[in-house]
């Protein structure tokens, strides 16, 4: 099968921007298949949760907080909660070893948890918690759990979001340490995350594991917390009451969950990697008015491999070293 890797442009998927996470599963039967999904246990995690156990897979849900995570998975089978706090290496490292004890094999590992303009926050040894959190957080159990991710069709589905077009990777200042903007960390944490598929698909494609990045729209969900009411007022989001001024506007956390579902199963992507998606197909290059696409800067391998390179040392793990 020829690689398209590299290749942003539509492959006309048949699904959009409304298809749900059970669209895309339609008929994908994902029985005996072991998906790992941080952030499994709310807004859109929860929903590729749902969706992978509904088509049969057995899902690990790696949580911060085991409790609550537990209380919003109850119902649903083979679903195991395992605590994992990504903002600390030693819970990312205590939390592989469980793991690889139990001599199982991942078949999809989507790295879905994140943070999102939160105040100023330093975590570890003084880094900027969104960059720690969202990026060197997954990038650091990706590459732990890297003896149990199964060769031969098992993928990594890294969830970042448009607003990768806030900010490329400040080299000079990765930490934000010289004056903070919180959209801009954010900004900067999911162009890490998109750099972080590019170089992990450049570096697993012989072992037959593939990597994609992903944008999955805008949705309402506890992703929000960190902002003020207002703020969100401001921007045109909600009314002073908190509902949804364009509810068009915005996708429901099923649809919302539907790309990285798409990405992490669909046979349309076979033969394909190191890709940005969204709306369920692969993504153009960033447009003009800066609504869709994906930026330069968050798709060049170049830059991908001097992150990478970084993350590694920043974290002490690089399962290619």
């Amino acid at each position: 099968m020829n690689d398209d890797s590299g290749a942003q442009h539509s492959i006309g998927s048949g699904f959009g921007a409304r298809s749900t996470a059970d669209d895309v599963l339609e008929g994908v039967d994902l029985t005996g298949r072991l998906a790992l999904v941080t952030g499994g246990y709310s807004g859109i995690g929860l929903e590729t949760t749902r969706a992978l156990v509904k088509a049969g897979a057995r899902v690990v849900v790696p949580a911060r907080r085991p409790g609550p995570a537990r209380e919003a998975l109850d119902g649903l089978e083979r679903v195991e909660v395992s605590e994992l706090d990504l903002g600390d290496l030693e819970s990312v490292r205590a939390f592989a070893d469980r793991f690889l004890a139990s001599g199982r094999t991942l078949d999809i590992v989507i790295g879905s948890a994140g943070i999102m303009a939160c105040p100023e926050t330093r975590v570890g040894p003084g880094w900027e918690a969104q960059f720690a959190t969202n990026h060197l957080g997954h990038f650091a159990l990706v590459n732990r759990l890297w003896p149990a991710v199964g060769p031969g069709g098992a993928r990594v589905v890294s969830v970042s979001s448009r607003g990768h077009h806030a900010s490329g990777i400040r080299w000079d200042d990765v930490h934000w340490e010289r004056g903070y903007d919180k959209w801009g960390a954010y900004g900067q944490a999911k162009t890490a995350n998109v750099l972080f598929a590019v170089h992990l698909d450049r570096l697993a494609r012989d072992r037959g594991v593939r990597a994609f990045s992903l944008h999955p729209g805008g949705i309402l969900t506890p992703l929000q917390r960190h902002l003020p009411r207002q703020e969100m007022v401001d921007r045109g989001w909600i009314d002073e009451q908190g509902d949804p001024l364009n509810p068009e506007g915005f996708k429901t956390p099923q649809q919302g969950a539907a790309t990285q579902v798409w990405a992490a199963t669909s046979t349309r992507l076979d033969g394909m990697g190191g890709l940005y998606l969204e709306d369920c197909d692969v993504a153009a290059p960033a447009s003009a008015d800066g609504r869709t696409g994906v930026k330069d800067w968050a798709v060049d391998p170049e830059q991908a491999a001097r992150l990478w390179e970084l993350s590694a040392r920043l974290t002490g793990v690089n399962a290619f070293a």
